[in-house]
């Protein structure tokens, strides 16, 4: 190697290194370097300041830890937190509406609500049954309205005598009025 071609690589050299200062290239690496370091101190820093004192779930066990491993763990805690619902396929909705069916028509006060929902439900069951869909076959039947309604009526009829019973129960726990002292006064006969 001769004396030029050195000298050439060490211009070579001394252009890269300034190339670098002037990009920030090497004050880039300096913070990587010395990141981790910074990262302990802010933690250490935070710890003294009590930042980490009094964290919810300090001292319980860490949530799912131990089990086994999930791939789609984040999707299903998604849907849990966002209480995502409609994702199911046709036939699988309508068999869980089925079995919740009952549960809401108990909210509903007039009977004419509650038919509108089990003819709208039984419509439903309806048009599932004729399209075709991809996904489990359709088992759910569509209910029978006077018999569902029959059910429902005696069911609330349940709740109204339940409330009744509580009501009279209540009333009969409760302590007798006490008379007031200007009507003491009189029936004593002072």
């Amino acid at each position: 190697m001769t004396d030029e071609t050195r000298a050439a690589r060490r211009d070579q050299a001394a252009d890269e290194r300034e190339r670098r200062k002037r990009s920030g290239q090497s004050a880039a690496a300096a913070r990587i370097q010395h990141q981790s370091s910074w990262v302990d101190q802010q933690i250490r820093v935070a710890m003294a300041r009590g930042d980490f004192d009094d964290l919810p779930g300090a001292g319980k066990p860490i949530q799912g830890l131990g089990t086994d491993h999930d791939p789609d763990w984040w999707v299903k805690k998604l849907v849990e937190r966002e209480q995502i619902t409609g994702v199911l396929p046709p036939s699988l909705a309508l068999r869980k509406e089925d079995a919740e069916l009952d549960a809401r028509l108990d909210t509903f006060t007039m009977e004419a609500e509650a038919r509108r929902a089990v003819e709208d439900f039984n419509a439903r069951v309806l048009h599932a049954r004729y399209t075709p869909t991809d996904g489990p076959p359709l088992i759910t039947m569509p209910r029978d309205v006077d018999a569902t309604l029959a059910g429902w009526r005696a069911r609330r009829e349940e709740r109204r005598e339940a409330q009744r019973r509580a009501l009279a129960a209540q009333a009969a726990a409760a302590p007798a009025p006490r008379r007031r002292w200007w009507r003491r006064r009189r029936a004593t006969g002072s």
